[in-house]
């Protein structure tokens, strides 16, 4: 976002921007916020961003709404798809002056939906775009549009979110518990989305899972009596299906957690942890699981993953692993 206030601040923001990069890791949030800036009425500035909005005006309350008549929104109907309909009638509206804003903003939200007509429709805008109208693309799957769009947009990448970015947010903006939202965060590959997809119960489960594993792994050598700890990772749910799904999410959390081992291990910077809020057991775990223990099981969860997405017997999956911790 520096990137894009910076723009605005000095006037110098394309008129076509494509904000790309992972799904569920904030581009329409951007999309919004930066429509935002752009029209504030009151507009503040920091170090860190010259130019944002104050989010009180009547126009950053509008835009937060979604009822300002110069921010305007393009989204997938029913169909999956953005017709040229829809398109046409956004480039009429885009060819008049602001009723109210300093610049119009369109924001096409799931670009890669737009129907090759629909893109087609739209280049001749992209090319030639009125001096009043701001057009940002957002996508996922930035290479499904056609050639000739994404030249002529320039592309913003994002990234995944840390565990702890997410975490943030779910707990600002969804109203979890900092507990669930690292148990969430932890299995949510750096997706807002991803997270908040599953279950907290089930991720916060799952992690108590692997967690108390991973202890009764660091306390008992004798390979049968690890093998009837399993009992807690396998068996529980109704389809095999069900049961993969289950023994998968334990294994991504347990990736974490065996991650974190390694940083603590390797005297790593704390905010590089993600399941910051069971640090007191992981000092606990850390006493068993020094750095090159930590690498081995890490890479066995590693292949368990892999062996289960290759449709593996959960049961046999977790036998191997539980006599690799």
């Amino acid at each position: 976002m520096t990137l894009l206030s910076r723009a605005v601040a000095r006037n110098t923001l394309p008129p076509a921007l494509l904000l790309a990069g992972p799904a569920g890791v904030g581009k329409r949030r951007v999309a919004t916020a930066l429509a935002t800036a752009i029209n504030c009425l009151e507009p503040v500035s920091t170090e860190e961003l010259p130019r944002d909005a104050c989010g009180a005006c009547a126009s950053c309350r509008r835009i937060a709404r979604g009822v300002h008549p110069d921010v305007i929104l393009i989204e997938p109907g029913e169909s999956g798809t953005i017709k040229i309909e829809e398109v046409r009638d956004v480039i009429k509206r885009a060819g008049y002056r602001p009723f109210e804003a300093c610049r119009r903003v369109v924001i096409i939200d799931e670009a890669d939906a737009l129907v090759p007509q629909a893109q087609n429709a739209l280049l001749k805008t992209l090319e030639e775009p009125p001096s009043a109208s701001v057009f940002v693309l957002v996508s996922s799957m930035a290479d499904a549009l056609l050639p000739t769009v994404l030249s002529r947009t320039p592309r913003l990448r994002f990234g995944t979110l840390s565990s702890n970015d997410i975490a943030h947010v779910l707990v600002r903006d969804h109203e979890y518990e900092e507990a669930d939202a690292r148990a969430a965060a932890a299995d949510a590959e750096g997706s807002v989305a991803r997270a908040l997809a599953v279950e907290s119960a089930d991720v916060a489960e799952a992690r108590a899972t692997a967690q108390r594993l991973l202890q009764q792994a660091a306390r008992i050598t004798d390979p049968v009596r690890r093998l009837d700890v399993v009992k807690e990772l396998t068996g529980k749910k109704a389809t095999p299906a069900a049961e993969r799904e289950q023994l998968a999410a334990c294994l991504r959390v347990m990736g974490s957690l065996l991650r974190d081992l390694g940083v603590l291990a390797l005297r790593g910077e704390e905010q590089m942890i993600v399941n910051l809020d069971l640090r007191s057991e992981l000092d606990r775990l850390s006493q068993s699981y020094d750095s090159g223990r930590s690498v081995r099981a890490y890479n066995a969860v590693d292949e368990a993953l892999a062996a289960i997405e290759r449709n593996a017997s959960p049961k046999v999956v977790a036998d191997w692993l539980v006599l690799q911790l």
